[in-house]
């Protein structure tokens, strides 16, 4: 098993009374819902990260605005053994342009009224994420 750290970017992006959401098409979480983000390219630059990773995932296109948290997130394989380690950046955007759309690596995406986030599968990371910060 290889021992390395994966180093992913989130981006938390509301509107109104309305978050950003996808549903995941792979681990972690794959299948739950979680702010839009995913895997720091070698040589890449963090925020730029998060840039491609949304318009990648949402088709929207995005500011960065500020820097909100940075969390650990570890999966276990079947016999409970660490299998991941990934070190999450979450950033707050805004939409400067773009369509909302889901691509390859979401199984969907959508601006999720906040009043209505407890009916959604979240990852734990989210889950945790939006207790936090809404």
């Amino acid at each position: 098993m290889s021992k390395k750290i994966v180093v992913g970017v989130g981006v938390f992006i509301r509107e109104n009374d309305k978050v950003l959401l996808v549903r995941r098409s792979r681990d972690p979480g794959k299948g739950k819902w979680a702010i839009p983000g995913g895997r720091l390219r070698f040589g890449e630059k963090i925020k730029d990260a998060a840039i491609r990773e949304i318009e990648e995932e949402t088709g929207l296109k995005v500011e960065i605005t500020k820097l909100m948290d940075v969390v650990d997130v570890f999966t276990k394989d079947s016999k409970g053994r660490l299998k991941e380690h990934f070190v999450i950046i979450d950033f707050e955007g805004r939409v400067i342009g773009g369509e909302l759309r889901a691509s390859s690596d979401a199984l969907e995406a959508r601006w999720v009224d906040k009043s209505s986030i407890h009916k959604y599968e979240l990852t734990e990371s989210t889950a945790k994420f939006l207790q936090q910060y809404l």
